[in-house]
């Protein structure tokens, strides 16, 4: 696939009266990874909350394979098969793991149902399986982000879009859940990545934006931004230092 499967242009939005994304336009293409990347507070969070409705934007439109969602509620784009994991995780902490990953399916199909996703997901994820029962409360850092890209894919999404999937954890876990976007990525699923960790998102992506002050600054193929002097300067060589 290589169809749009995400189109956002001219998309302004603010907060209160400070505008703080700035006409910003990117697509993300089927069956690929798209990524958007930015500094802390280069407004991809905000991007995000635009386009998925939680935020409303100022002007600008946005589609989601060819249907105009500009003016959805969030509960609307669910529907056509976006999945959004938010930075943090956000499970249901009093809620088993399992329950948390039926609650997914909800948002498609609104009943209560498990299969074929939960094999899927499990799949994906086999370190969730001895931990079915347990409270989501419990689980580590790790095991909650599994949980919360799991729940994600229970809706059996056209589109995921993960908010920093890698904040906060260690750098072992952060490589365990990057291995497994790159098997959802050669199963065929779109995703539009929002990452802080520039080398690791670029080495994962087919595409890149980078977001500068809620501006797009530049974009291209990953393996090309991974070359640009200023990917260099203000991303791979910050990592390579710290």
């Amino acid at each position: 696939m290589t169809d749009s499967a995400l189109s956002v242009r001219d998309m302004r939005v603010a907060h209160g009266r400070l505008e703080v994304v700035h006409g910003v336009s990117f697509e993300a293409r089927g069956g690929q990874v798209t990524c958007l990347l930015g500094t802390n507070g280069a407004g991809k969070t905000t991007t995000i909350r635009g386009l998925l409705g939680l935020q409303t934007p100022r002007s600008g439109t946005v589609t989601v394979g060819g249907t105009d969602v500009s003016r959805h509620a969030p509960h609307r784009l669910a529907r056509l098969g976006v999945a959004h994991v938010p930075e943090g995780r956000r499970v249901f902490a009093n809620l088993s793991v399992r329950d948390n990953l039926r609650m997914g399916t909800l948002t498609r199909t609104r009943r209560w149902r498990e299969e074929p996703g939960l094999d899927h997901v499990l799949h994906t994820f086999p370190e969730l399986t001895p931990k079915l029962k347990d409270a989501a409360g419990v689980l580590s850092g790790g095991q909650q982000q599994m949980l919360a890209i799991g729940r994600a894919l229970m809706s059996r999404p056209t589109l995921l879009i993960l908010d920093e999937p890698s904040m906060g954890l260690s750098p072992k876990l952060v490589s365990r859940i990057y291995q497994a976007l790159a098997g959802l990525r050669d199963d065929g699923h779109t995703i539009l990545l929002v990452e802080q960790n520039a080398r690791l998102a670029l080495e994962l992506a087919d595409h890149a934006y980078v977001l500068e002050t809620g501006h797009i600054v530049e974009s291209g193929p990953a393996g090309e931004l991974i070359a640009s002097a200023r990917v260099q300067e203000i991303y791979l060589g910050s990592q390579e230092e710290s």
